[in-house]
């Protein structure tokens, strides 16, 4: 319900004192201009800073609006700050090569970012695309020194990146879980490897 331009969009939030809070956004509007950002707004009533976490959290509703009979795969991984830019840009330059939509969000302070990896509806070319790209961005994490997940996926579709990330540690992880559930009832065939 906003006009916004079609433009990646920086969400930041400060805390501390009025004083602190105020040096901060001159600090960051400083920076943000220096490297090109256009408009640069900032609210300080709670109503006007939900109305911009709302946006933020609707994001997922207004892709699918943005593309309608389709369907979505949402994935993330998470890297190290200092990586997050390139492994950004590489995971942009692999979307924009595999012909089907991928808009990316995050909540990148800690290094995680999402991507909502949108399919028409029954297309099993695009589903295809769409999973190889999901598996290129957790290789491209695992390459980068981060994990396949901050959220998204552990359940089924990153299990094959469990032991490639955590080596040993995975079986550990499969001896608690059998452990704490011998009769497999909890997640069975899900986060550790069944055997």
């Amino acid at each position: 319900k906003r006009k916004m331009p079609m433009a990646p969009h920086l969400f930041m939030e400060f805390h501390g004192s009025e004083t602190y809070v105020n040096e901060q956004i001159a600090i960051v509007e400083e920076i943000a201009k220096d490297h090109g950002a256009g408009e640069f707004n900032w609210a300080t009533k709670t109503e006007e800073r939900n109305a911009l976490w709302e946006m933020r959290h609707n994001a997922f509703y207004s892709v699918k609006a943005m593309y309608p009979n389709s369907d979505a795969i949402s994935t993330d991984v998470c890297v190290p700050v200092s990586k997050l830019s390139q492994v950004i840009q590489e995971t942009i330059d692999d979307i924009r090569g595999s012909g089907i939509p991928g808009p990316i969000l995050g909540h990148v302070g800690d290094g995680n970012f999402h991507s909502l990896l949108v399919m028409r509806r029954g297309n099993d070319h695009d589903k295809k695309i769409a999973l190889k790209l999901a598996e290129n961005m957790s290789k491209r994490a695992l390459l980068n020194g981060g994990t396949v997940t901050g959220e998204h996926g552990i359940g089924l579709g990153k299990i094959k990146f469990m032991e490639s990330e955590h080596g040993e540690g995975w079986n550990i992880m499969g001896d608690i879980k059998r452990t704490l559930d011998p009769k497999n009832i909890l997640n069975p065939g899900k986060l550790v490897r069944s055997n």
